[in-house]
Order: C-alpha cells, then structure tokens, then sequence
C-alpha cells in the first residue's frame, strides 16, 4: 500500500488506538466511536440524526468511550480538547444531552441518508482516516507531549513505498518532513519536550511497534512501524538491506557540497538518490519513472526571438556594460571607398572604386 509523505491522511486501525496518558488518546477514543456515516442513532431509546464524525449521547456514553468514571474528569478532557480546536461538543444542561464533532473529519459523504441500521463503527473494527498534521496543534501550544501523544505522531508521520524515501520500500518508516528521513532522540525530545533518556524509555516500551535501528557514524537513526497497515506482512529490513541504500546514496553524493550537519546532509541525499537507486535495483518500475519537462518538438508550434531596439549602441566587456554614443550618421547614406554615396539616387553600376 502506497503511502507518500504528501498524502494528508494516514490510516490508523481501530483495534490499535495509542494507549498510556495524553490527549491524543483520548482523541483517538472519541473519533473511533463518531458516526462513519449520515443517519439515524438510538441511545438510551432516545433517536437522534447524525452526521459523519459526530456523536451523539449523554454523559454516560461518554464516560464509557473514554473508560474514565468521574464525569468531571471526562468533561475536562472534552473541554482541553474543545480548547486546542480538536473537538467540538455542546452539552444541554437540563437533559443532560451531549453531542460531540470531530473537527478534522476526512472522509467524504454523497450525504444521502443510509439505509436503516446502525450508523456508529464496531468497536476495534475498520480504521480512521487521521490528518497528518493533527499533532501539529499540539506544537502550536507549546504542549508537552505524553506517551498517547508521542505514540501518534510517530504514526502518523509513517511512509510507506515512497520513492522519495528507498527506505520506505522495506518497511513502513517514520519520517519527519520532506528532509526528515534520518532521526535522533535529541530531536525527538526537542519536539516532544523530553530529555533524551525518556524518549529512550519510550521507545523501548513500544518496540511491539516502533522499532528503531541504529545507524552508523552520526547518521542518526530509522525508526520503522510494524504494524503500519500494509497490504502484505511486514518485514523489517536486514542489516545487508540497510548498508545497501547507505552505500550507494553516499557514493552518488560525492560530488554534492555539503550543507548543514552530516546527518541532513545524507536525508537530503536520500530524497535525491532513492528513484534512481529503486531502478537499479528493480523496485521502482519504468512507468513509475518521472517525465521529462523539455516539450516535445511536435509541440512547439512557432517561437520568436527579437533583438533589443537599441542593440546597436550597446557595449558590453568583462567590466561593464552601457550604451555607447551614436555617429548620428543618417541610415539612407554608407561611406564608401572613394566617396560618400546615396543608395536612393545612385544604382550600384555607377560605383566606382579607386
């Protein structure tokens, strides 16, 4: 399954949702369980119209999704959630009736009502269509991420088949950016707001997940995802595959400057090099092969090209470049050898030459 850093979506299976403390869980909670299609839903024998990413229920049902006892504290991560623009709810105090929207809801609808029956998703079944940049709202607030949190943004910053990333075409990789390709724990914690230590720890405890391999020299590291859906099993790459890529992107960037660290310097190598490195290894197909941007010539129907009006008394040498001052010699008029001579009263068998 093709998954290109561009795309911005990435699909998250319901029966894998980020587990642990943070907003991102319980986010990944609520989405789950809104109406994946436009209906009508029963709750408590009570039937109400919804619409694609929304839910609709009392208090109870809330409590229930999010798997928290106290009603206050289930409002307050509603309302925390509702603060950063990742939810909105309206909540009528005297019934008690709570409705909830997803605001970054993808999936599209013909908006036709759906036959009878239910319209919310089965617990742990199917998957959700999550923005890539959902997190980024967290970094806006200067928000210090926890384990549900740093769990989902390495997954929704997974590629998978890219072939800007050769990488990609082993297992599902986590990749930050357009130049992001290699990682390091500093840059995870700046990010995360941790010391390098606990992204570590973190690691360690998701490795059923993230697996992250070490690369050499100050490369950094990769840091694939095994249970990134894919339409076959998930195979992460062998050391032999890995030094494979490392080898010839770094004997194709011999002739590139260098710019920035190493470790940039070799993900922006990687960016340039991987289609040329999955043709040669047979990876990437030839109709999978970039078009070239020079127009055919059947194309190019006429083309003009046209002097300036001044060219004449134009000067140009390695130091300067100007208009030089005309002779004010008229146009109908030419010196000749002997002579001056008018071209439009004279014919050329008058000339005479001494």
């Amino acid at each position: 399954m093709q998954c290109l850093y561009k795309y911005r979506w990435v699909k998250l299976p319901r029966a894998c949702l980020p587990t642990g403390k943070g907003l991102m869980g319980t986010w990944a909670r609520l989405a789950s369980r809104a109406a994946f299609r436009k209906g009508i839903a029963t709750y408590c024998g009570h039937k109400n119209p919804v619409t694609p990413g929304m839910w609709s229920g009392g208090i109870v049902g809330l409590k229930s999704i999010l798997g928290i006892r106290n009603r206050d504290s289930a409002l307050s991560k509603l309302s925390l959630l509702n603060e950063i623009g990742l939810v909105k709810f309206s909540l009528d105090p005297n019934t008690k009736h709570l409705i909830y929207h997803i605001s970054d809801w993808i999936v599209e609808y013909s908006g036709s009502a759906c036959i009878p029956g239910a319209v919310y998703t089965t617990p742990g079944y199917g998957f959700l269509c999550v923005p890539r940049n959902l997190t980024e709202k967290l970094l806006h607030q200067n928000y210090i991420f926890e384990d549900s949190d740093a769990w989902l943004d390495l997954w929704l910053h997974t590629v998978s088949m890219d072939p800007r990333n050769a990488f990609s075409y082993y297992a599902p990789v986590c990749q930050y950016g357009k130049y992001g390709v290699f990682l390091t724990l500093e840059t995870l914690g700046q990010r995360w707001g941790w010391e390098k230590t606990k992204v570590w720890r973190f690691l360690q405890k998701h490795e059923d997940v993230f697996t992250l391999y070490r690369l050499p020299g100050s490369y950094g590291c990769l840091i694939f995802n095994k249970l990134y859906p894919c339409d076959q099993e998930i195979l992460l790459p062998t050391a032999e595959d890995v030094d494979r890529v490392l080898a010839y992107v770094h004997r194709c960037a011999q002739a590139c400057v260098r710019r920035g660290s190493l470790r940039e310097h070799m993900s922006r190598m990687v960016v340039w090099y991987s289609r040329r490195y999955l043709r040669s290894v047979g990876m990437l197909p030839s109709s999978e092969a970039p078009k070239g941007r020079v127009a055919l010539f059947s194309s190019l129907y006429r083309a003009y090209l046209s002097l300036c009006w001044n060219w004449k008394n134009g000067k140009y040498d390695c130091q300067d470049y100007g208009l030089r001052e005309s002779v004010g010699q008229r146009s109908n008029t030419i010196r000749g050898p002997c002579e001056t001579v008018d071209l439009s009263i004279i014919a050329k068998e008058y000339f005479t030459y001494g």
